[in-house]
């Protein structure tokens, strides 16, 4: 009976401390950016911009998971644009939020590809803007006297936004770093395609980042 209970007891114990590994190994944490490429027919309208991303994914199979991600891109508009609207300067930011399955096709090896899609949700704001200037409050403790000070600022002249649906799918590499099997190092690009009205907002960010 002593003997069961001790086998019992390590049995625990041992299940205990693996516990954490097996559930680390199936999660994952991404964070990474680069340039966006606009394609028509938002890329009549911007220029090319930056994203920054960054999620969480669940693999509960080495050759399948899926990432829930947060997205953000800014791109500027272009001249053309501007010069028919009137004002001097504007830009657009896209907040998102997707789910994105993947499929890897090497996973077992150092270097993977994989697949990745998927959909959710986009909040797109354009905001247009002109430079401009304020008078603050200036100390100069030498003399012990305050004196008013231009600074350069930025004038908001409209600003709108809209919250829709979108889809996106690409292709990924990644190359796991030195012996960590968890940590590598990914490339990635995507074509995102949001449901914005009168006219649909296309866009292709090219990511590179880090998952452990």
């Amino acid at each position: 009976m002593p003997g069961k209970l001790f086998t019992f007891a390590a049995s625990l114990t041992y299940l205990a401390l693996a516990q954490p590994a097996f559930n680390q190994s199936l999660f994952s944490i991404s964070v990474g950016g680069g340039p966006t490429a606009p394609v028509n027919p938002t890329a009549a309208r911007f220029n090319t911009g930056y994203n920054i991303t960054a999620g969480v994914g669940f693999h509960p199979i080495r050759a399948a998971g899926v990432m829930a991600e947060f997205g953000f891109n800014d791109m500027g508009i272009n001249n053309s644009a501007l010069s028919k609207i009137g004002v001097p300067n504007g830009s657009g930011r896209i907040y998102s939020a997707t789910l994105n399955p993947m499929i890897h096709l090497m996973p077992r090896k150092r270097t993977d590809l994989y697949v990745i899609g998927g959909g959710g949700f986009y909040r797109r704001t354009i905001e247009f803007t002109q430079p401009s200037s304020a008078i603050a409050t200036g100390f100069d403790p030498f003399y012990g006297v305050f004196f008013p000070v231009e600074i350069p600022t930025t004038t908001v002249l409209g600003s709108f936004s809209q919250n829709k649906a979108g889809i996106n799918g690409g292709m990924g590499i990644s190359v796991r770093l030195g012996e960590d099997k968890r940590s590598s190092f990914y490339a990635e690009s995507r074509y995102h395609y949001i449901y914005t009205t009168p006219i649909r907002t296309s866009m292709i960010p090219v990511t590179f980042g880090f998952r452990w």
